[in-house]
């Protein structure tokens, strides 16, 4: 079980002042948890710095339960990226000083010629062309600071000529960092476990808590077996949708296998509902040990400074994930166990799940957290490359 949790030191900064821009930032929904997830919190980072966000979404239901209407702040508007977009409405649209390309996708063509129309249009008054921005994917692979910061020249289309930058992501000072609001220490210092969960309706006995945010690890059976027959009791909190499919899935398996109930009590399951951005912070922070899946709640993991295990985002035509997830536990400096836990856990190599070493993975993932506060924030690192492109 773990010790005693000690307050975070506040070493949250004011935010370094910037002039007010306008964002478009373009979000294309593959993985509504870690697209929309990654862009609503950016979105939201930069609102906090004075900065004007138009957020485009090609599918923005998860919102409703990720960020309700009546907690988003003034200054990020939602808006709706249909194909096509309405003349209409990009034509009575204020021109934008930034666009950001996230993760890859490509803004709409009649937004861009729309946008470059217009700059031809007032030439003549020195408007310039938007800071245009492909926000790429989160990784540890060293390709991310070569590649960080660098233009790539629009050759063709309507804005031929332009410059897109390409932003990385990432763990080290010579990428552009991770999202990081400046209050979560502060927040986070200030957090009652048993106050949350008696909040949440579970009623903790001091039993091991883990949290589950998965989609279908291959490790999944055999994990919750070991749980079963652990020493310690465990409660499982279990997020909704894929992880509690995932999970009902094994159970209905178990059933007709008649497991002994005597095992069954080492082991109690709570599903929960879904849950804001700012409600799963805190469950990461009130569990021993959490199991993400995706970018966003990797990095929410990360700033939790709890164990944790990471369900990378399967890339079964390539296996191009199994090189970004060992890059990623070397920057960890993962221990053995750890490294063998992740390995098993995402289906490669054949491995088998050794028996986790909270401590040991709990002073990794701190140290891990302690190298990433002294680097600068992703937002920031933004605002500052945008001002040195506009200067």
């Amino acid at each position: 079980m773990a010790p005693p949790r000690r307050a975070l030191p506040h070493n949250a900064s004011v935010p370094e002042p910037h002039p007010p821009l306008r964002w478009d930032i373009f979000c294309q929904v593959i993985d509504n948890h870690g697209d929309l997830g990654v862009c609503w919190r950016l979105a939201t980072a930069l609102a906090a710095r004075a900065q004007q966000v138009r957020l485009w979404v090609d599918d923005a239901r998860a919102l409703d339960w990720m960020a309700p209407a009546a907690t988003r702040p003034t200054g990020v508007q939602v808006l709706p990226w249909t194909r096509p977009l309405d003349p209409m409405r990009l034509a009575g649209l204020p021109p934008a000083d930034v666009w950001v390309e996230a993760f890859g996708c490509q803004i709409a063509t009649e937004f861009i010629a729309a946008g470059a129309e217009r700059i031809s249009a007032a030439n003549h008054k020195g408007l310039k062309p938007p800071v245009w921005i492909n926000l790429e994917d989160l990784s540890a692979e060293g390709y991310v600071e070569r590649m960080h910061g660098l233009p790539s020249p629009v050759l063709q289309g309507p804005a031929r000529g332009w410059t897109k930058w390409f932003f990385y992501p990432g763990f080290t000072p010579a990428t552009g960092g991770l999202l990081r609001e400046d209050d979560l220490p502060a927040r986070q210092a200030a957090f009652d476990r048993r106050a949350w969960l008696a909040g949440q309706g579970i009623d903790w006995q001091g039993e091991r808590l883990i949290s589950l945010f998965c989609y279908e690890p291959p490790a999944l059976a055999t994990w919750i077996a070991q749980l079963r027959g652990s020493p310690e009791p465990t409660r499982l909190l279990v997020t909704a949708g894929r992880a509690r499919q995932a999970v009902e899935q094994v159970l209905e398996q178990e059933n007709r296998l008649q497991r002994p109930s005597s095992q069954r009590q080492q082991l109690s399951i709570s599903y929960l509902p879904r849950f804001t951005q700012i409600a799963y912070d805190e469950l990461l922070w009130a569990c021993d040990l959490n199991f993400v899946r995706g970018e966003d709640s990797l990095v929410r993991a990360l700033w939790a400074g709890q164990p944790l295990v990471w369900h990378i985002y399967p890339q079964p035509e390539d296996n191009a994930h199994h090189a970004k997830l060992r890059a990623f536990l070397d920057w960890l400096e993962a221990p053995a166990s750890l490294r063998q836990f992740h390995l098993a856990w995402n289906g490669i190599d054949g491995g088998t799940l050794p028996a986790p070493d909270l401590p040991a993975w709990r002073r990794g993932v701190q140290a891990a957290r302690q190298r990433l506060h002294a680097q600068t924030d992703l937002a920031t690192q933004l605002l500052r490359f945008v001002a040195r492109q506009t200067l």
